[in-house]
């Protein structure tokens, strides 16, 4: 039977796609709907029809999933943020995991039988029973108007750039609220003006929250389309008495452009930075500064990192796409050597920072393209690492910096991955060249999202083969 555009259907759910999406069948013939999980059964009328599956939106559900839960977001479905909200955790957890084997046999080419032996249990962030919220230590609100003209912040819709009024995001930190009510305030009582990107006028663009969980401090930065903030002293008056505030700063943005923060900071109120602590080290966090969003879930990542390294004292290491040097530096703790190498100079001045400020000595941190700065070090200094660790960006590394690997020949390869689907590449070509999979973990950073991270450590065996 065929089908078109605007037909009504009724489906039950029985799997979900990479973005969280539903999938049923009519017929054997796939389709996907959004804001379903596995188990609805629903009524949806359909989209779009392509040659070998179709789209569907959602328009009743006839029958919940037993696996479905009662999202604690009312705007999650508007937002998009959290794919996955409406899926219970224990759910979600299996399916980041499904996520990750998926990618590498599709992709990776790795055999189910390998991945049963080698994959670990994904490491959750289960809380007593309870799911997890309010685990984002960092969140940046757009700033803008509604259609009466009054000032709004909030998350852009989903694929768009509407903002959706609420200062209170279920997954970030219970004093956003607070701040936000303030610079709205601020903004309203002093006639200061929003930014209108489709006309680029309008003075303030965004603003950027991040917290210590560890220390309790918080840091607002304020994103403007200008170079002053007009009577900026009320807005610190106002700001400076949410406890724990710690740096009140401003970042100058004019470009027409979606990119949220500007070049630079300059700090108006407190101190530079805020401090955070993980594994026993003191992190220095900037405004523009990298830094892993969940922290509870970060400490047991790195300390598996740690783990894969397998550390005795006598190693050494290269971090590539470093950072400010969190891996570098709980790798510092057991290793004779560690290299960083990142990208960002912001960050690398950071993490040199903040090794002195841990009186770690043996950490030497280099900014420049990984794939740059590691064959340089290899042939000018005959560099040669014991251990490679790699955190990349969600494209994953760059073939001359994994064809560098690859000629340095480390003991051990440990690759932390937010995108299982590049990672699966590296790893083909990893395996194709000399190394052989030994662990893999799925560790799931952002509870209620699609979004997995992984990590795998690779033996060297030279011409064997997965």
């Amino acid at each position: 039977m065929e089908y078109k555009k605007d037909d009504l259907i009724t489906l039950v759910i029985d799997d979900m796609g990479i973005d969280g999406a539903g999938i049923g069948k009519i017929g054997g013939f796939p389709v996907f709907v959004k804001d379903v999980v596995i188990g609805d059964k629903i009524e949806a009328k359909i989209m779009k029809v392509k040659k070998g599956y179709a789209y569907a939106r959602l328009i009743n559900i006839i029958a919940p999933s037993a696996e479905r839960t009662e999202p604690k977001c009312q705007y999650h479905k508007q937002c998009g943020g959290c794919q996955i909200q409406a899926l219970d955790y224990k759910k979600q957890l299996l399916f980041k995991a499904d996520k990750v084997k998926n990618n590498l046999q599709r992709i990776g080419g790795f055999s189910h039988v390998l991945l049963e032996k080698m994959m670990e249990p994904i490491v959750g962030m289960d809380l007593e029973g309870q799911p997890p919220y309010h685990y984002r230590n960092k969140a940046q609100f757009p700033i803008g108007t509604d259609k009466n003209g009054a000032i709004i912040t909030g998350f852009y819709a989903g694929r768009t750039h509407d903002i959706i009024p609420n200062m209170d995001c279920a997954l970030g930190v219970e004093e956003n609220k607070r701040i936000l009510e303030a610079v709205v305030q601020y903004m309203k009582e002093n006639k200061i003006t929003a930014y209108n990107e489709t006309i680029g006028k309008g003075l303030v663009r965004h603003v950027l929250i991040r917290k210590g969980f560890a220390t309790g401090e918080l840091m607002t930065c304020v994103i403007i389309n200008g170079d002053t903030l007009p009577r900026q002293d009320k807005l610190i008056a106002a700001l400076s008495k949410v406890e724990g505030m710690a740096s009140i700063s401003i970042s100058i943005n004019k470009e027409r452009t979606n990119v949220i923060m500007g070049r630079s900071c300059r700090v108006i109120w407190g101190n530079e930075t805020i401090t955070d602590v993980i594994g026993g080290i003191c992190f220095f966090i900037s405004p523009l500064s990298f830094y892993q969003v969940n922290p509870v879930q970060t400490e047991k990542l790195y300390s598996l990192a740690l783990e894969y390294a397998g550390l005795t004292g006598n190693e050494i290491v290269c971090d590539l796409y470093c950072g400010i040097g969190t891996i570098s530096l709980f790798m510092a703790k057991k290793a004779k050597k560690v290299y960083g190498v990142e990208i960002v100079e912001q960050a690398i001045e950071d993490a040199r920072k903040n090794a002195v400020r841990n009186q770690i000595d043996n950490a030497e941190f280099y900014a420049g393209k990984a794939e740059e700065v590691l064959p340089r070090l290899y042939k000018e200094k005959g560099l040669k690492a014991d251990v490679i660790c790699v955190d990349p960006p969600r494209k994953g590394c760059d073939e001359e910096c994994l064809a560098t690997m690859i000629k340095m020949a480390p003991e051990r390869i440990v690759y932390v991955s937010c995108d299982s689907a590049t990672l699966a590449r590296d790893l083909k070509y990893l395996c194709a060249n000399g190394y052989r999979l030994e662990r893999i973990r799925p560790v799931d950073m952002f509870p209620h999202t699609v979004h997995v991270e992984v990590i795998i450590m690779m033996q060297y065996c030279g011409k064997e083969k997965n």
